[in-house]
This record gives C-alpha cells, structure tokens and sequence, in this order.
C-alpha cells in the first residue's frame, strides 16, 4: 500500500463500517455460516473481524490462499462469488470473495462469506438415494483450499500442493519446470507475504539464493517487474 494518511483513513473506515455487518451476515445464515473480514495492508494478520466457526478463522489470523491469488492480482482483482472449495479437513464451502477499493480504485481488503455445504450434500446423496436415483446437481469443488491463522502453514501447503501437481520432487525437475513452479507460485500470491523466498527454499530444499535467481528469472520470463529481495524482507503488502 502507499502509505497515503488520507487514503489509509479512508480504508480504516471502510473497515470499521464493515466490521459491524459481519455479526449480522453470519447470524443470519446460521452456525454453518462464517464471514470474514481481511485488511490486506497487512497479510500474515489480516483478519481484522470474523463472526462463526467454518474454517476456525479468528481476528489476527492470515489470509488463506485465496487471499494470497487476490492480493497477487492486485487492482485487476475482482469479485469471486458463489464458488466451491473444500477445506483440508473435507468440509465442502460454498463461498464468496468481495473485494473492497478505496476511492481511487486499490484493492485493500475482502469481505468472504464461507457457508458449509457438506451436509446438503450428503442430505441430496441420501434422498436420491430413497427415490431411487443417481444424486443430480451436486456440483464439485475446484480444489482444497487451506484455511489457517498462521500464514506460514498457508504457504507450506501451497508449496506442497504445487509439487504434488508436478509428481516430482525438485530434484527431478527440469530447469523450465522449476521456473514454472516458481511462476505458478507467483501468481498464487506466495511472495506477497514476508520471508516467502526463505520458506519456500527450506521447503524445496534449496538455498535462498537459489530461490532468488528462479523467482527473478520467472518473473523476467513473463515481464513481471522483478524485485524478489521485497517479497521476503519488506513491509506489509
């Protein structure tokens, strides 16, 4: 963010005059309802309100990955409503993802609205299964999307799934396939947060200068402006 004290007084009251809707949003919809507040000014704490217990969010915690994608696109971020995901513990959610501007237009936040399916699910296999028939409509989840207070755990799981797609360890990689996962990571928001390069070079097993050398050269591959020693030493995004 650019540290405008105008700017930054206007987002403190967007997020102030949010905060109190996200009590009534969650009430409204029930126990398998939670809403979540995010101020982006501050990634591995941007939890500044949550009201209900889907994804055992509380105020302090760090975005998840879906979090770390909008934050990676920046002002281009837009709206994501009505997707489904499914948690690590195999919750099915039907969510959705607002995304809050200032007046200038910058993406600095998100208001996420998170509602467990998992037993509309399961009530639609069990009466399909009474009339006789193949359950329809059930629609599935784009993938497991991790949900943490800890953005380190946010990261790690991000790395892993990454890899786990290559079915290879990094040793067995190729130079272009490596540079590929460290594009892919890129744009999932990875090096937003501090002392990403650091975590994800323990993570692969690699030197930090080694991850330095494949996040500047996949950045130069797709013009992205390249500046890798802010992604893990600088302020909050």
């Amino acid at each position: 963010m650019d540290g405008n004290p105008a700017l930054d007084a206007q987002r403190d009251a967007i997020i102030g005059a949010l905060g109190s809707l996200v009590e009534g949003i969650a009430a409204t919809f029930g126990p398998v309802c939670e809403v979540v507040l995010h101020d982006y000014r501050h990634p591995e704490k941007s939890v500044v309100a949550v009201a209900g217990a889907v994804t055992g969010r509380s105020v302090g915690g760090a975005m998840s990955e879906i979090g770390l994608r909008v934050l990676a696109r920046g002002d281009e971020a837009g709206d994501e409503l009505n997707y489904l995901t499914r948690t690590r513990g195999g919750q099915l959610l039907k969510s959705s993802t607002m995304v809050l501007r200032d007046s200038t237009g910058a993406v600095f936040g998100a208001l996420c609205v998170n509602v467990d399916v998992t037993a509309v699910q399961q009530a639609q296999a069990v009466l399909a299964g009474i009339g006789g028939g193949a359950a329809t409509g059930a629609a599935e989840a784009s993938g497991t999307t991790t949900f943490g207070n800890d953005i380190d755990s946010v990261v790690e799981a991000i790395v892993d799934a990454h890899q786990l797609r290559q079915s290879r360890t990094w040793v067995q990689l190729g130079r272009a396939q490596r540079l590929e996962l460290f594009r892919s990571l890129d744009e999932h928001g990875v090096f937003a947060v501090r002392r990403a390069v650091e975590q994800v070079a323990a993570r692969l097993g690699i030197s930090r200068a080694s991850a330095y050398n494949y996040l500047s050269q996949a950045r130069a591959a797709t013009g992205t402006p390249s500046d890798p020693g802010s992604a893990s030493t600088g302020g909050d995004a």
